[in-house]
């Protein structure tokens, strides 16, 4: 099946996701393979919830088992955030985020989305 035409949607679904990404890697939001759905990405922020260590990250767009990345290991001081997107992304059918952190526990991703049906 392929993702709705935008233009005729039935409904939109607000999300949030938060992940704790560790070093082996985490998704933070899959649009799973003929969901019918596409999925708006509005808003990716990271924040490092260590006082004294900072640590990198490392956000990818995955389609057809590809990482594309959109942040590539960028460093997040100590007891600071980072606003990832500065404009929506659509994921389609398939695609996926993905994070690696440098460290396990200093970093929290907060994803906030719209599934559009």
């Amino acid at each position: 099946m392929a993702a709705p035409n935008i233009v005729n949607v039935t409904s939109i679904t607000g999300k949030t996701d938060v992940v704790n990404p560790t070093t082996g890697g985490n998704t933070i939001v899959t649009n799973s393979a003929a969901s019918g759905k596409v999925y708006k990405i509005n808003y990716i922020t990271v924040a490092n919830v260590d006082g004294s260590s900072s640590a990198d990250i490392t956000i990818n767009f995955n389609r057809s088992s590809t990482d594309y990345p959109i942040l590539y290991t960028v460093t997040v001081d100590n007891d600071a955030t980072l606003d990832v997107l500065n404009k929506p992304i659509y994921l389609e059918e398939g695609d996926s985020l993905n994070a690696t952190a440098s460290a396990d526990g200093d970093l929290t991703i907060v994803c906030s989305y719209e599934i559009i049906e």
